[in-house]
């Protein structure tokens, strides 16, 4: 949900970054200048005597039964990966339905041409590469509204006539269940249309709806609050359209439950985005994160949990990490997004200093429980990463290598994976998917809603599908490296000293596997580095095998606080070298 207190300075962010110790900080100076890219460095692949060994891989070929899992005290999540939830061996995809592809020639994204373009997504074969890799989808809201967007719902027992049927929705989800893809969708449970019928209906002082929201007949309330007729004025946020429910109600909990069982149970859904998660109930004048709200996602929790002890919430609380960390202690939501580390990991990427998201990802660690809080680069009501970063391709690998090799929950907005470009107004940064150089960037065969970026001619899938060092490329082999190593999904972080203001380095370690992830963020060649780490878990010798990269790397012997001084994986790091690496314990 979009508001003007939630505006992040992004491009203003990157510029301010001047020195290692820095802080970020918003601002108004100029963006940063671009970039120029230097020539790919590549270096021979040598013979190699092991092999990187895979370590619990989660693209299934069939969508994985759901097992009655008993709630258990304090989580109440169903495992995973180490005893983990599922959702932490998922990458997510945003998807905007109306902008995603068109089966049908009006102009409007549809369910069944997302269900058609379902392998780009996710063709169930573990064994391609041709495919995202992604396991789990985010639709933004589907119900009917009077809207383009639709986040103020009519209906919340109905799908958007615009993008299909009740049926077509239920065949994507088959579809994509087939294809291990879990489906989310967002729940704009806040507020509703000013068009829903029980707004309507509580237009009237005499009935039964109206304490469904809040009305006062004070003379001019002050912010927040609309003019509804009669002398009464109504609460509503965000602005008239958009009527807040009024949670205090009984018969308003009571029916927003049957929303939940009624997607969870009647159509199969697997969990909830929960839109402007902090504004549920009002305190007097105290409009957002109250005890009242904690309260409510405690009573929702236990019933959602009771309904699919599976099932999934991400909160949108947009706000900084001591706050929404305080939805997360167990009896809450599942998940919800780190808008502190998202600014810091494209700030990181856009001023080639890794600082800023060691330092935020450290202290969000110690904030969260572990690995439950959901990472992204940028969202629906953000400027474009890529438009951030200056359309520099480099800056965006850096970004997607630092979100999806790190702890937590990826969530990966369409059109990221391949640079679309978009500065607000919304609408602009909602534009159609770019999937070929064809008329409308292949998304429809009519007039599209939204007129593409000009730039799909050559920025479109089918280009970059065809390009093995494109950002999509790129993508696809970042997300198959996580889904097949459970470090990277489930392992504990520990950062690395790396003696250079310029190289990131980062330990991660889980049940079954330790890998290091190195960066060279600079667009020169690297020398004047080493990596140095005081302790960890740890122990022995390790070979070193490249999950990503090439070149031959020197064994890495810990000494035995599980610690390491002056070690060198490469002589010299290339310009914008990424790299992976597979720790495997040598055995005497």
């Amino acid at each position: 949900m979009k508001i003007a207190l939630r505006c992040f300075h992004w491009i203003a962010l990157i510029a301010l970054a001047s020195a290692c110790a820095a802080s970020p900080a918003t601002g108004t100076s100029s963006p940063l200048p671009p970039i120029t890219q230097p020539a790919t460095v590549t270096q021979p692949v040598p013979t190699l005597t092991a092999s990187p060994v895979p370590t619990n891989t989660v693209q299934p070929t069939a969508y994985p039964p759901i097992v009655s899992t008993p709630i258990q005290p304090v989580t109440g999540l169903p495992q995973g990966t180490d005893d983990y939830p599922w959702w932490n061996d998922a990458v997510f995809y945003e998807i905007f339905v109306r902008s995603f592809y068109d089966s049908d020639g009006d102009g409007i994204g549809d369910f069944n041409g997302i269900t058609a373009k379902l392998d780009y997504l996710n063709d169930g074969d573990p064994n391609t590469a041709t495919d995202l890799g992604v396991s789990a989808l985010w639709l933004m809201p589907i119900h009917p509204s009077p809207s383009y967007h639709g986040y103020d719902v009519i209906d919340y027992y109905a799908v958007n006539h615009e993008y299909g049927t009740m049926d077509d929705f239920k065949r994507l989800l088959d579809e994509a269940h087939k294809r291990g893809i879990r489906v989310t969708i967002d729940w704009v449970l806040n507020h509703t249309s000013s068009q829903n019928p029980w707004f309507q209906q509580a237009k009237d002082p005499a009935s039964p709806y109206r304490d469904w929201y809040r009305w006062t007949t004070e003379s001019f309330p002050g912010n927040g609050w609309q003019y509804g007729g009669g002398g009464a004025y109504y609460y509503a946020f965000f602005n008239e359209s958009m009527p807040d429910l009024n949670y205090t109600n009984p018969a308003v909990v009571a029916e927003m439950k049957k929303v939940a069982r009624f997607w969870l149970e009647d159509v199969g859904i697997d969990g909830f985005r929960l839109d402007a998660a902090q504004f549920i109930v009002e305190d007097g004048s105290l409009i957002q994160n109250t005890p009242s709200t904690h309260d409510w996602y405690k009573d929702l929790r236990a019933y959602y949990k009771s309904v699919n002890p599976q099932a999934m919430t991400v909160g949108e609380v947009w706000n900084s990490s001591d706050i929404v960390s305080t939805y997360l202690q167990g009896d809450q939501l599942d998940l919800a997004f780190d808008f502190d580390l998202a600014k810091n990991t494209v700030f990181s990427a856009g001023t080639s200093t890794p600082k800023y998201f060691t330092d935020t990802l450290n202290r969000d660690l110690d904030l969260f429980r572990p690995g439950q809080f959901a990472t992204f680069l940028t969202n629906h009501d953000q400027d474009r990463a890529m438009s951030t970063l200056n359309d520099d391709v480099e800056a965006a690998k850096t970004a997607a290598m630092l979100m999806l090799t790190s702890p937590g929950v990826p969530f990966l907005y369409y059109g990221e994976e391949i640079g679309m470009l978009g500065k607000k107004p919304d609408e602009d940064i909602r534009r159609p998917m770019q999937w070929t150089g064809d008329a409308n960037a292949g998304f429809t065969t009519g007039k599209p809603w939204r007129t593409p970026s000009s730039d799909y001619s050559t920025k479109n899938i089918e280009a970059e599908s065809a390009n093995p060092n494109s950002l999509l490329s790129f993508y696809r082999e970042l997300i198959r490296i996580r889904n097949n190593h459970a470090a990277l999904r489930v392992g504990d972080f520990i950062s690395i000293n790396s003696g250079n203001r310029s190289v990131y380095a980062g330990l991660r370690i889980s049940q079954q596997e330790e890998v290091l992830v190195l960066i060279n963020m600079s667009s020169l060649p690297v020398s004047d580095y080493s990596l140095r780490l005081e302790t960890s878990s740890l122990s022995g010798s390790y070979t070193i095998m490249p999950l990503l990269g090439f070149g031959e790397f020197p064994s890495l012997q810990v000494n035995e606080q599980g610690g390491f001084t002056e070690f060198l994986p490469m002589p010299e790091l290339p310009a914008n070298g990424r790299i992976i690496l597979q720790l495997q314990k040598e055995t005497k």
